[in-house]
């Protein structure tokens, strides 16, 4: 269950930082406002992903998928330049996202069960 609430913080971390684009820096009022409610949102769901997942391990993967589908958004939404360069970065960090959580600490995982048990 940390897991889903990490992707799901991590899917609210890419929801604020294009909500920071479309609000033009917080200034326009309804973006701003979506914005702020998915960066407490993806905040809260961080912490309680961290209350059993390894902390460093938890960060890195939000971020990761904050800054993967930033990345795509920002190519998809605003015509950011879609270079082999740029895509074979957002293909390293999808590779440590997905190496951090194949590796992640069996005592990690058990702390997980007994959360949810």
């Amino acid at each position: 269950m940390s897991w889903t609430i990490l992707i799901i913080a991590g899917v609210l971390e890419i929801g604020w930082a294009v909500g920071l684009k479309l609000s033009d820096g917080l200034s326009k009022p309804l973006p701003a406002v979506l914005t702020v409610i998915a960066m407490i949102a993806s905040m809260v769901m961080l912490g309680i992903a961290v209350r059993t997942l390894p902390l460093g391990t938890a960060y890195a993967v939000w971020t990761g998928i904050g800054a993967v589908g930033s990345v795509l958004l920002g190519i998809a939404l605003f015509n950011e330049p879609a270079t082999a360069g740029r895509l074979l970065c957002v293909a390293a960090i999808v590779g440590g996202i997905v190496g951090l959580k194949l590796l992640t600490p069996p005592e990690a995982k058990a702390a997980e069960q007994r959360v949810e048990g």
